[in-house]
């Protein structure tokens, strides 16, 4: 008799399942996220995750290209998955806006692919938080991006971060300046790099790749470290670069979008000008945004973004300007997890109900189902077991209250709740349990 080999389980370099009590705060989070996204007015979309190759080749520069997932399906199409959800966008908006008309604001919450390395929080399939504003290219937009930005960290709980901008306009006119205008894209691309690479790798790829010169090189780092206050560095660049118009509009722009923002409320010291700040695919045209953790600077960048004017034109002759930004959900989650900010609990509902006694099954699935009633999740314990071992489960599984009621308690017409943060337990009545769990959950409160 022979027996089939076992297929050892394993995943993909780069892949990870997600157990439940990492899995539930994601959805939370994803929840939260949703809730900012509306509260601006965005509205959902969803897009396939595959496409026509020539749809995303091309559209991030070569080493997007290279990372793609591209194959021949059965039908012999030359398809991949898609990088990011920006440029699918694109090509949704070239087709669909005769019917949603403009301006138009959308958020798509979805996995895209790439065959990067694996670095601390990066992997090859991962969650994005998209929003964009389509069809405008008025400086409101770039603006409401920051809010944007800002509301998502704080709603997830995160107080300590730094959301830095800068403009492409304003890295291009610097770089005409200097006569590498025709090297922009290269440049543009390699100062992306500093973040994770550091300055020591950037200068090599700009004197090596490039082919830039060692005083050139250092002069570009040494514009790139420029970062802090908008108030103080658009004056001195406005001064040193007063005769370069493209120089001064960016300039400008800048610092209107800053005072905006301040006027809103955002906090001076959360929005930096960092020069550094480039966006490594190809389709950034002008404003462009990455958000650092205080607590967590080394994790990279956890919501990026930028102004994108020309790529819808690639699909459509309708000018669809757009602007928007994109907040990686499993960075984040990487970064909180490592911050302790995640409550690690793998219980979906809040009460457990313990099945005590085997004649009474009927009374605590009736118990159960009146609690989701009245909004409040429960869970039936499937088996008559002993108490210890069913508590013992909700303990494991991080539930907040667990109900319990045997012959005794029948007869009285009453259930105890055991509040298993404090380990304490009381008595109700019956028709008082669904209140009385309700208060409960509602402050916290032990008894």
């Amino acid at each position: 008799m022979t027996t089939t080999p076992l297929i050892q389980p394993r995943t993909l370099k780069g892949f990870r399942d997600y157990l439940p009590e990492v899995a539930l705060p994601r959805e939370r989070m994803m929840e939260q996220i949703r809730h900012v996204f509306r509260s601006y007015g965005y509205l959902p979309i969803d897009t396939p995750a595959l496409e026509y190759a020539e749809i995303l080749l091309g559209k991030g520069g070569e080493e997007t290209d290279r990372q793609m997932y591209r194959f021949r399906d059965h039908g012999g199409r030359d398809v991949a998955l898609r990088f990011d959800l920006t440029v699918p966008l694109a090509r949704f908006a070239a087709e669909h806006m005769g019917q949603l008309g403009i301006p138009f604001k959308r958020y798509h919450i979805a996995p895209v692919w790439r065959g990067e390395n694996t670095q601390r929080g990066r992997y090859r399939e991962f969650v994005q938080c998209d929003f964009d504003f389509i069809g405008t290219q008025a400086l409101a937009a770039d603006a409401e991006v920051v809010l944007v930005i800002h509301d998502l960290l704080r709603a997830l709980g995160l107080q300590r971060f730094t959301i830095r901008i800068n403009d492409r306009h304003l890295m291009g006119g610097l770089l005409e300046e200097w006569g590498l205008l025709e090297r922009q894209t290269s440049i543009l691309r390699a100062l992306d790099k500093l973040g994770r690479a550091g300055p020591h790798e950037v200068r090599a790829e700009l004197t090596e790749r490039v082919g830039l010169s060692e005083p050139l090189a250092e002069r570009i780092l040494e514009l790139a470290a420029t970062a802090g206050a908008p108030e103080h560095i658009v004056p001195a660049l406005h001064k040193a670069y007063a005769g370069h118009p493209r120089i001064v509009e960016a300039l400008d722009r800048l610092g209107q979008l800053c005072t905006l923002v301040h006027a809103a409320g955002i906090a001076p010291e959360t929005v930096i000008l960092d020069l550094s700040i480039a966006r490594g695919l190809d389709y950034y045209t002008g404003t462009v945004y990455e958000t650092y953790l205080g607590d967590l600077p080394g994790i990279g960048s956890v919501c990026s973004g930028g102004r994108y004017d020309n790529l819808a034109s690639l699909y459509t002759r309708q000018v669809l300007p757009g602007v928007g930004a994109s907040l990686g959900l499993d960075r984040l989650l990487a970064a909180m997890e490592e911050l302790g900010l995640l409550e690690r609990r793998a219980a979906a509902a809040p009460v457990l109900i313990v099945y005590f006694d085997a004649a009474r099954l009927a009374d605590y699935m009736r118990l159960g189902r009146q609690l989701r009633q009245a909004g409040i999740g429960a869970e039936v314990y499937p088996e008559p077991r002993k108490i210890g071992t069913q508590l013992a489960y909700a303990d494991r599984r991080g539930y907040t209250l667990a109900l319990i009621a045997g012959s005794d308690e029948f007869v009285r017409q009453a259930w105890q709740i055991k509040d298993l943060r404090s380990g304490k337990s009381h008595e109700v009545r019956s028709e008082d349990v669904v209140a009385a769990v309700r208060a409960l959950l509602a402050t916290g409160a032990t008894t």
